[in-house]
């Protein structure tokens, strides 16, 4: 069964990267159907206010249950990342995260740094844990994402 999906990442420095994955065939026949979010409407909106982006994430987790953390070395310390982390627990999504890293640039060809987990940085308050222990990660090229992320 399909799940409509949220992809949380860091735009500006990973969208060469996101690109590849958003169109590696998991998405077909029609990105919209999939659930995916739309990099257009995210160009636009990257230039309004807090607020604006704000409301602009909540809109776009309506209806999703799962959301996916697209991983590399500066997820971690992304505003808008740790605030999809949050509202994403709000409304009881599942989580899981994706190490890119090792994903080649379609602009540069080159990889990049491996991350810290951000799960790492958010601490369940009922068990005092971090949500490492819960959600589970892997890499997108040496776990075969290509293949094995539907399951």
């Amino acid at each position: 069964m399909a799940r409509r999906v949220f992809f949380s990442f860091d735009y500006d420095r990973d969208i060469w990267r996101i690109g590849q994955i958003r169109n590696s065939g998991l998405t077909k026949p029609d990105i919209e159907t999939a659930g995916f979010v739309d990099s257009a409407s995210w160009e636009s909106v990257k230039r309004q206010t807090d607020e604006a982006i704000a409301r602009w994430i909540n809109n776009q987790l309506n209806g999703t249950s799962v959301t996916v953390i697209l991983i590399e070395v500066e997820t971690v310390q992304n505003r808008w990342v740790k605030y999809e982390i949050d509202q994403s627990i709000l409304r009881g999504n599942g989580l899981l995260g994706i190490y890119i890293h090792n994903v080649k640039s379609a602009l540069t060809g080159q990889t990049d740094y491996q991350g810290k987990n951000p799960f790492d940085a958010f601490v369940l308050t009922s068990t005092n844990l971090p949500l490492s222990r819960y959600y589970y990660t892997y890499d997108w090229v040496m776990n075969d994402g290509y293949n094995n992320f539907p399951a």
